[in-house]
Parts: C-alpha cells; sequence; structure tokens
C-alpha cells in the first residue's frame, strides 16, 4: 500500500495547505496510507470503534468547543484513548488555539499536531487532492508519449528503433509530444493512467546524428503538452519474416501499466513502411472504439454472415436438384 510522510504535509506548495507545525514534531515520521480525511466526532466522547488509523484528523470549531466543555480530567482521558490509535496527524483549521491539553497529549503521544488558517470544508477539500496526487501508484516507462489527435500514444520498442523519429515527425504533423525517453505514469483513479515527461528532460528529445533538441522552443507552446491520458500502447517490432503478425485485429490485446490494462498493438517495422501514418491511422481507430465502433469485429460478423449466407444457398440448391 503507498503511502507518504506526515512531514510531506509540510513541503506542499501546489496544494495551498498552509499548514504550521504546533507540537509534536517526532510525528513527522508517521505515515499517511489513505486520502480518506477524519473528524474525530463521535471519538471524543469515547466512541472509537469507527476511527481508522493512518488518517488525518481534522479538528475545527466544533471539535475545539466541545473538548473545552469537559473537565480537565476527562479531556485527558479522551485524548489519551484518542490518541492510542495510529492515527497519522493531528490538524487545527481556521487557526484556532489549540488547547494546552490537546498540545500535551500530541507532545506525549508524539503525534504531529499543525495548524492552518483554512476552514474545515476548504482544508479537507484541498488535502484530499493532495493526498490523492501523493498515494497514486506509479512507475517510470522507457518510451514516447504522444497527443495524436486527442489520443494518448504511448510508443514502446527496444532503443534505437525509431520511436524518437516517429514523434518528431507526428510533431512536425501538427501533434503534441508529451514526454521522451523516460515516460512517468501514474494511476490518477480507477482505470486511467496519465503519463508525462520527466521533469529533468521534459520537452527534449534525442534524435541521433542531431543530438538533444527542445521541441517546445523549435515548435512553439502548442507542440508539447504537460501530462496526457494513455489510451493506447503501441509497440513497435523489428520484421521478422518467420512470425506471424495479426492480420484482422478482433482479438483485443493489453499491457498492464500500474495495475491498469490499456489497448496493446504490436506493429512491425520495416524499411518503406510510413509509420507516422500508421499511427494516426491507429489513433482514429482508437477514436471510433471508443465510440462503439470496432471496424475488425464488423467486418468479421459481415464476413461470417455472407459464409453463412451462401452455404445456406448451397444447400438450398442441392435439395431442389
Amino acid at each position: 500500500m503507498n503511502s507518504i510522510r506526515v512531514s510531506q504535509l509540510l513541503e506542499d506548495r501546489e496544494y495551498d495547505l498552509r499548514l504550521t507545525l504546533v507540537a509534536g514534531e517526532r510525528g513527522l515520521q508517521r505515515r499517511i496510507n489513505s486520502s480518506r480525511i477524519q473528524k474525530p466526532g463521535l471519538a471524543l466522547t469515547g466512541f472509537t470503534e469507527h476511527l481508522h488509523p493512518h488518517r488525518v484528523q481534522v479538528f475545527g470549531n466544533t471539535e475545539i468547543s466541545y473538548l473545552l466543555t469537559l473537565p480537565v480530567e476527562r479531556q485527558h482521558e479522551v485524548l489519551d484513548s484518542l490518541f492510542q490509535e495510529e492515527l497519522a496527524c493531528v490538524v487545527v483549521t481556521k487557526d484556532l488555539p489549540p488547547p494546552p491539553v490537546l498540545l500535551e497529549a500530541c507532545e506525549k503521544s508524539g503525534l504531529a499536531l499543525m495548524r492552518t488558517p483554512l476552514l474545515s470544508s476548504q482544508f479537507i477539500q484541498q488535502v484530499q487532492a493532495f493526498l490523492e496526487e501523493a498515494l497514486t501508484e506509479s512507475s517510470s516507462l522507457h518510451g514516447v508519449l504522444m497527443d495524436v489527435f486527442g489520443v494518448g500514444i504511448l510508443l514502446l520498442g527496444k532503443s534505437g528503433i525509431g520511436k524518437s523519429e516517429i514523434a518528431l515527425d507526428l510533431v512536425m504533423r501538427g501533434h503534441r509530444l508529451v514526454a521522451d525517453d523516460i515516460v512517468d505514469v501514474t494511476r490518477r483513479r480507477q482505470g486511467v493512467v496519465y503519463g508525462a515527461g520527466n521533469p529533468v528532460i521534459r520537452h527534449h528529445m534525442e534524435i541521433r546524428g542531431l543530438g538533444i533538441i527542445n521541441i517546445k522552443d523549435l515548435f512553439g507552446v502548442a507542440a508539447v503538452r504537460e501530462r496526457k491520458k494513455i489510451e493506447l500502447v503501441i509497440e513497435l517490432h523489428e520484421w521478422d519474416p518467420q512470425q506471424e503478425y495479426d492480420r484482422l485485429g478482433v482479438e483485443d490485446k493489453f499491457m498492464n501499466i500500474v495495475g491498469v490494462d490499456i489497448p496493446l498493438s504490436v506493429v512491425p517495422v520495416r524499411p518503406g513502411r510510413n509509420m507516422t501514418t500508421i499511427i494516426e491511422v491507429a489513433a482514429r481507430n482508437q477514436l471510433l472504439k471508443q465510440q462503439g465502433h470496432h471496424s475488425a469485429r464488423e467486418f468479421a460478423e459481415q464476413l461470417n454472415r455472407a459464409i453463412a449466407q451462401g452455404a445456406m444457398r448451397r444447400s438450398m440448391g442441392e435439395e431442389v436438384e
């Protein structure tokens, strides 16, 4: 299960969490393994049955106000019971001053206590977005990712087979480069995989004989994009006359990337084949499939009907004779 350290919440600069550490510095090394956020609610009354470990606990105005209505001894009892669970951290919203008993309990339990000026609802929304991004399953692949007619196409194949040259030709035709050589892939939600360029080499491409070129500088900002949903994988193979290649495309193939099956096409490469045109046609065909039109299967069904009708006519002719 993916997890992140609590300290990474303090390092955020993109989601505007605006967190500051108040107490419990030892707890910054604890792990968060869920993007779900909890407000203690009934747990402050002693009912901790549905309190989930390793989650961010949010104390808003309601929780702080209720806690302060309790006698000091009861406050200690409630928090000691609450913090026996393997909580990730505690965040107090609206810049409310944490009660002394909460500061003491967090220090004692080694639980990070942080504060933010955001309202509870706003903080929960933003921290969930942060955690969903941080906890997604990710990996890196050696390949090229292109946006062709709005379809995210991942080109795979051994080094030197011509992936970058094909990508350059596609850019010349008005399509967009997402990543060359290293593609960082992440599963953003169920069944959806996004690819992006590695920050170090983003917008750059290696062309043998020319070296490293910057696609954004050469062709403009419209020739690149930061990330794209991967909808089709095209694996390039050197042409082998001894190997049988799929000539109908009736049976769909898939490649598993970070736990998601992505449609796969294996395309042989040899001199004289216009690979750029083939990839453009593959993108158009994928768009048709997404709209419910599978050309190969429709052709096979039509052919089977024609064969069946022909066999029926021959059978009827033999009966007449």
